[in-house]
């Protein structure tokens, strides 16, 4: 009984040892991994500069709606400070910036940068594509991200989508245009491939940065200009110097306005924050549109009640755009292997996009309007 008691103490004794030893390790495997969970999620703070101005709120909070999303994921070790264009350099110039390592990111339209090479108007829209869930359809599981970016890498780029205007408006004119020959001579700003499709049609296509477009329409440098739709329109306030109104931007059925990074900062990143730009980037593109569905509305009939007058383009206009469209493509196809890659691409995505639509959205869509058009919503 007593040997049986003293083996029973020495064995609980030998236990506690072993757990005071077990536990020591413990601690040491926590101070020792430590330090490497600290590299895991390393203090980074990235300037981002957007192509525009503070007073459009909606495209302009995406960029923020970034930071703020990164900031709170990362517990504030990974922040994102945001400038609107101008405060580092000219809205047009944003990618170039991020490219060359004078910022981390930009928030952009990559079609600012077809001076460089026209492939870059594929990643936000061209004349006739596709439209906003079409688009977001080809770059989340079409195999659209991928190909922009294979393309982009050449450019010491990244990007992903952060944002989607939907359809917009074919813009703002001091005269009407009823015929392609009222075209003929037109000034007008405009951005992307579609200063080359206009052109066919005797338009002088002229690019300038949102900021300065109202300028140049008072004083007549130019004579019309697109932007975006209602909700924009209304805050620069074109109505006050040109009246006609319109619609549809044939040019951009569903752009995308990206966040464009420095590929080797990109890269650079933990997988965790790579993770968090894109998941705050996919809510901010999400988030765009909703919000811009939501608001034109209300400003479409506020235009209206200021004076705007609303006129469709003439089917003859759209179709003979379609037709420079087309032939604009089959050129620089031609000669541009990655522009002829990724616009395939988009094309045979597009035709199996609009043979589903027609069947079941477009059918839905059309009779829910006639219900609207005839007071019965």
């Amino acid at each position: 009984m007593t040997n049986s008691t003293e083996n029973q103490t020495l064995n609980r004794r030998g236990f506690f040892r072993k757990a005071g030893a077990a536990g020591a390790g413990a601690a040491a495997a926590v101070t020792l991994a430590a330090p490497a969970i600290a590299q895991e999620s390393p203090q980074v703070t990235w300037r981002l500069t957007s192509s525009f101005p503070k007073s459009l709120d909606i495209i302009y909070s995406a960029a923020t709606e970034i930071a703020t999303s990164v900031n709170e994921a990362s517990d504030g070790k990974f922040k994102i400070e945001s400038y609107a264009a101008g405060e580092i350099v000219p809205a047009l110039q944003a990618a170039d910036a991020v490219a060359a390592g004078t910022v981390e990111m930009a928030h952009t339209c990559s079609y600012y940068y077809v001076g460089k090479d026209p492939t870059f108007a594929l990643g936000t829209a061209i004349p006739f594509g596709l439209n906003a869930r079409l688009t977001n359809s080809w770059f989340a599981v079409g195999g659209g991200n991928d190909l922009l970016n294979e393309f982009l890498s050449g450019h010491g780029l990244y990007a992903l989508p952060a944002g989607n205007t939907g359809a917009q408006m074919g813009g703002w004119f001091r005269k009407e245009i009823k015929t392609i020959d009222d075209l003929k001579g037109l000034k007008m700003r405009i951005a992307g491939l579609t200063g080359q499709v206009m052109s066919k049609l005797g338009v002088t296509p002229q690019q300038i940065a949102g900021g300065d477009v109202y300028a140049a329409l008072e004083k007549g440098t130019i004579d019309a200009t697109e932007f975006v739709g209602p909700y924009d329109d209304q805050k620069l306030g074109f109505v006050k110097v040109a009246k006609f109104y319109y619609y549809p931007a044939w040019w951009e059925g569903g752009p995308t306005v990206h966040a464009f990074f420095n590929l080797a900062k990109f890269n650079g990143l933990p997988k965790a924050y790579q993770r968090m730009l894109k998941d705050a980037c996919a809510n901010a593109n999400m988030n765009m549109l909703a919000k811009y569905d939501a608001h034109n509305a209300k400003a479409l009939k506020q235009l209206v009640a200021e004076g705007a007058v609303l006129k469709p383009f003439s089917q003859d206009i759209l179709d003979a755009s379609y037709k420079a469209a087309q032939d604009t493509y089959a050129e620089i196809s031609a000669k541009n292997p990655a522009f002829k890659k990724i616009f395939d691409s988009q094309q045979a995505f597009k035709r199996d996009g609009y043979l589903w639509a027609q069947i079941a959205e477009y059918s839905y869509d059309t009779f829910m309007m006639i219900q609207q058009r005839n007071g019965k919503l």
